[in-house]
């Protein structure tokens, strides 16, 4: 951490707390008309559920001093337009904290650029997807049964999703939970109690087809169809599902989850 960075205290409340590390707005067009990430993540993981704190990172909103890290009961690490690869101040500051927040044994997941961040913090390497952008609703076939925040979703789900990079190396040790056609990376277990997914289970089917159109003209000139795509786009409750059992996880009984560990460490 940067020693002369502003610390921060944990708000104390009766609630355990549940950090979401905002690394970025959505696009304007979902915006306006659905709200932005860490809305809907509070909606999938339950609106009362946590007492929440939302710390903006890509604005250069300081992070908790890492001697609070107990008194969170998780974190969610958001996506964000900003790619890993271009190491931004703010990002690889981030990348610190959450690699401090990790060894505490914080239960963590991180979505899109969060799950990428995650991987980068910990050692692995980020960058261009080699099958170029993916974009739409992606059957993600699941490795998971023991796992305890995927084992419940059986051996295959669809979600939705919108990235330009990936996890090209996982870190030492990171388990892969899942993959799809054109990521092998793309579900995460990094040990301890924390994980990242390359999907988005916080988006709707309505959501999905807003940023499809929104970036119509560029998926078109990369020699993709954004029609076909918006058509192919359905709805995946597992979205939902996978966000209500890390609540669970995370609510029940934090330190035996951590303590778990299903991973090869």
């Amino acid at each position: 951490m940067d020693p002369s960075a502003p610390k921060v205290s944990l708000l104390h409340t009766s609630m355990r707390t549940l950090l979401i590390v905002k690394t970025g707005t959505s696009i304007r067009q979902t915006r306006d008309q659905f709200g932005d990430f860490d809305q809907w993540f509070r909606q999938s993981l339950g609106s009362n559920r946590f007492s929440y704190r939302t710390i903006s990172v890509f604005a250069d909103e300081p992070l908790p001093d890492p001697s609070g890290l107990r008194a969170l009961a998780g974190i969610v690490i958001t996506g964000s337009p900003a790619m890993v690869s271009q190491r931004h101040n703010w990002s690889e500051r981030a990348a610190s904290w959450l690699a401090e927040a990790h060894q505490a044994r914080i239960p963590m997941l991180g979505v899109c650029f969060g799950h990428q961040l995650l991987a980068h913090a910990l050692g692995g390497r980020v960058g261009p997807n080699p099958h170029g952008r993916r974009m739409g609703t992606f059957e993600v076939a699941l490795d998971a049964a023991d796992d305890p925040l995927f084992g419940p979703l059986g051996n295959s789900a669809a979600f939705q999703a919108t990235h330009v990079e990936a996890v090209l190396e996982p870190p030492a040790g990171a388990r892969v939970l899942g993959s799809t056609n054109g990521d092998s990376h793309h579900v995460l277990h990094f040990g301890h109690a924390s994980w990242g997914v390359q999907f988005h289970p916080e988006f709707d089917a309505d959501i999905m087809r807003g940023y499809v159109r929104a970036r119509a003209d560029i998926v078109r000139a990369e020699g993709q169809d954004p029609d076909r795509i918006i058509a192919s786009i359905r709805p995946c409750p597992a979205g939902k599902r996978l966000m209500q059992q890390f609540a669970e996880l995370v609510d029940g009984n934090t330190e035996a989850l951590a303590e778990r560990e299903v991973a090869v460490q």
